[in-house]
């Protein structure tokens, strides 16, 4: 992809001898990337971060923001090896799944503890439900806003519904129509919400075809039925 070889070039130009390491990961790296509505999730790794480094970071994070991008996770090689229990969730994606862009895979020995897991799991679950509800709340009449938001929140409780069954122990795919699948199958959810709007984003039905009013209070409970099950996993 050329926006990631521009991003590359751009990193070794600002950091020459202090980059460690470029990687991508998140549903790109999957195989699960939708432009629109997909972010390019980066980790950059560097020898030392004081102000100097910050000040490069400036330039080329701006430019790569307004790409539509997500900042990248800016660490040290230190801070890596040293994260893994406050980001769990991010780390054991990238276990799974990544692309070394530039230098070394720093996050080849990484090791993901079984507790810090499942209380960040636990943890993404909740601060995302009430974020929805807060965004929902100044919103909720008016109907192709609230659709929007279901539309842009889909994509991340999918990622989490993966690591739901992860953390229960069952096989866990990539794609997000495998991920609502699985969780139906295993009695988690029902996924006629999330299969309405995952059929928005891929266009096999328009908008005008969905009640906002309709579709938002049943998407609401299936978020809210994931929370209900990590909440009384015992594992």
């Amino acid at each position: 992809m050329d926006l990631l070889r521009q991003l590359t070039g751009k990193l070794e130009r600002h950091y020459p001898g202090t980059l460690v390491s470029v990687i991508l990961y998140g549903s790109a790296a999957a195989e699960d990337y939708d432009g629109k509505y997909s972010d390019l999730n980066i980790l950059c790794v560097l020898k030392e971060i004081g102000v100097a480094e910050l000040a490069e970071a400036e330039i080329v994070f701006r430019w790569w923001r307004e790409q539509g991008n997500p900042w990248p996770l800016l660490m040290t090689e230190r801070e890596v090896t040293k994260s893994a229990d406050a980001f769990a969730v991010e780390f054991r994606d990238m276990k799974e799944r990544r692309r070394v862009l530039y230098g070394v895979d720093v996050v080849e020995g990484i090791e993901v503890d079984g507790v810090y897991y499942r209380a960040e799991v636990e943890h993404e679950l909740r601060a995302k439900l009430l974020r929805l509800r807060q965004r929902a709340a100044a919103i909720l009449s008016r109907e192709a806003e609230l659709l929007d938001l279901c539309l842009d929140s889909v994509a991340t409780f999918c990622v989490l519904g993966r690591h739901v069954l992860l953390l229960s122990g069952r096989q866990a795919h990539w794609r997000k129509r495998e991920v609502v699948r699985d969780l139906a199958a295993a009695g988690i959810i029902q996924p006629a919400p999330f299969d309405t709007l995952l059929d928005i984003r891929e266009g096999a039905i328009t908008p005008e075809t969905v009640e906002p009013s309709k579709l938002f209070p049943e998407y609401l409970a299936q978020v809210r039925a994931m929370v209900d099950f990590v909440d009384n996993w015992k594992s």
